[in-house]
């Protein structure tokens, strides 16, 4: 039996084009391989970036690498905060997955810093996720 599940992801980069689109797409890559699951079981993808991120849209960029290409994708500014993460692009993906898989969250290239309490292991959330 599956459910729906939401998986969350973030990764830092250098406000270029080639640079967005590689670390999107290997943050994608990461959160399909990290909960064994296919484009054929993500319902969306959304996206938010900082201020500083203008180079390239994130969601335009998953597109150009081949990936995601029958996807609902959304992209939008990250609300702005004081103590915000410079540089990251965050995403939230809803797919389906079996009814008690642990979701495995992907935080990459200097993300990780928003979720210290997972500690360098990368383990999954705890039950109530994220």
């Amino acid at each position: 039996m599956k459910r729906l599940f939401a998986l969350r992801g973030a990764a830092r980069c250098v406000n270029s084009e080639d640079d967005i689109v590689e670390q999107v797409s290997a943050m994608y890559d990461d959160i399909l391989f990290q909960n064994s699951i296919t484009e054929t079981d993500i319902v969306s993808l959304q996206f938010s970036v900082t201020a500083d991120i203008d180079a390239a849209n994130p969601a335009a960029a998953l597109r150009k690498s081949g990936r995601a290409a029958n996807l609902a994708l959304f992209a939008v500014q990250e609300a702005a905060s004081r103590d915000s993460l410079p540089r990251t692009i965050r995403c939230l993906l809803h797919c389906y997955m079996d009814a008690a898989a642990a979701p495995r969250h992907v935080y990459r290239n200097g993300a990780e810093i928003l979720r210290p309490e997972r500690g360098p292991d990368r383990a999954p959330f705890g039950p109530g996720g994220a």
